[in-house]
């Protein structure tokens, strides 16, 4: 059983998803791939982790970097979790491009190069949004490109987290 809560943030509305103990789903209401993870049962039920998980994106929307991650459970191909895995390992209030991640995804997987496009599906399909931070990662000339949510949602995550962008 998956339990579900919504959260109103200043950029609409959010569907939190949780096993028992474990965050496995954080979406945009409506972005693109909504729900991809919730392959079994749910029930709308407040628990300890989707807890956390309020708390976190209270401080993140107030303009505070969380000093916390509630766990998570990140299910996909291990291809996906080495994305969604370097996703996270980007800080707060820095930026990566798609070129950059291509390049460690490669290293990770032993591989001499990786398709950009191919981590740039990874990342869209990243069920976890915010806490893990596919906002961060943009164009090689630093435009924002690829936002499941939305380039508006994405731009305002990174005004949230002042980091320095332009849109090409």
């Amino acid at each position: 059983m998956i339990c579900i809560s919504h959260y109103d943030s200043p950029l609409g509305g959010i569907t939190l998803a949780a096993t028992n103990d474990r965050l496995c789903g954080l979406w945009f209401d409506g972005q693109k791939y909504f729900g991809s993870t919730l392959r079994e049962e749910t029930e709308e039920k407040e628990i300890p982790v989707l807890c956390q998980t309020r708390q976190w994106l209270d401080l993140y929307f107030s303009g505070k970097k969380p000093g916390f991650l509630p766990p998570l459970r990140l299910d996909g191909t291990p291809f996906q979790q080495t994305v969604w895995n370097i996703l996270s390992s980007i800080p707060y209030g820095k930026t990566q491009t798609y070129k950059e991640m291509a390049a460690e995804t490669a290293r990770r997987l032993g591989r001499p190069h990786m398709a950009a496009q191919a981590v740039g599906n990874a990342i869209g399909h990243n069920p976890i949004s915010i806490l893990i931070p596919c906002h961060r990662v943009v164009g090689t000339n630093g435009s924002l490109t690829g936002y499941a949510g939305g380039t508006e949602r994405k731009l305002a995550l990174l005004q949230i987290e002042h980091i320095p962008y332009y849109i090409k």
